[in-house]
């Protein structure tokens, strides 16, 4: 019987490609109400209006090139939210006020969850591989999912000490950079670093084990589930 085909792996340039991309669709409103704002005589409407308008361009095109819109999606719900803000209070630095508040409620979440010692992604990882908390019970594992919780609370971290002080400051132009800087760029970095901690924290073994499962998890995609104890037992029988 013929194997199905399978898709060609991406390039390394069509993954560098995908990741332009991606910082277009999330990166070019805050891109544009920065500069707007800046070369505006500090126009908050103007400004506004531009970069909303940029991230409706960016879905117009992106329907048109029949690509996913998700990002776009994000990106154009977040910008709204922000400008909504801003237009309210009438101060240009509470754009950036939803995103401190995202990033301070997920700070609070990593660090309830580490000091209880129930990481969130421990927990992550339980719901998608249907493990539950199986994980707890292995030490090694355990460690690495605390870890790489860690690297993720260190990234929200980072966010709010460098975005706090500017925000408290009214330091417009450099939250915008700041919001550009700390966005896709920062967290492929953070992906980097979780990826080396959870690799250098495991065995050879373990890591085979739950490489899979973790690939499942970034991508927010369901593994299959775990096989019983039956079928552990058929398998060498079938191999026979």
């Amino acid at each position: 019987m013929a194997e199905p085909l399978k898709a060609p792996p991406k390039s390394t340039a069509q993954q560098v490609l995908g990741w332009v991309g991606m910082l277009v669709d999330i990166g070019l409103p805050w891109i544009a109400f920065t500069v707007v704002y800046a070369f505006s005589d500090h126009d908050l409407k103007l400004a506004l209006i531009v970069a909303i308008s940029a991230a409706a361009v960016v879905g117009v095109v992106r329907l048109i090139q029949r690509k996913p819109i998700a990002n776009v999606i994000g990106g154009f719900v977040g910008v709204g939210i922000s400008a909504f803000t801003a237009s309210r209070t009438g101060q240009a630095e509470d754009v950036f006020l939803p995103g401190i508040i995202l990033n301070s409620c997920f700070f609070a979440l990593y660090a309830i969850t580490l000091i209880t010692r129930y990481p969130l992604f421990g927990l992550l990882y339980g719901a998608i591989t249907q493990t539950w908390l199986a994980w707890r019970q292995d030490v090694e594992l355990n460690r690495a999912l605390t870890r790489v919780t860690m690297v993720f609370a260190a990234q929200v971290g980072i966010r709010l000490a460098i975005m706090v002080p500017l925000y408290l400051t009214d330091s417009v132009n450099a939250l915008g950079v700041a919001k550009i800087a700390l966005g896709l760029p920062f967290y492929a970095l953070t992906l980097w670093a979780a990826y080396a901690v959870l690799r250098g924290s495991m065995s050879e073994d373990k890591w085979d084990e739950v490489k899979e499962n973790f690939t499942h998890l970034l991508k927010g995609t369901q593994p299959p589930p775990p096989a019983t104890a039956e079928e552990k037992k058929e398998e060498p029988a079938r191999e026979s």
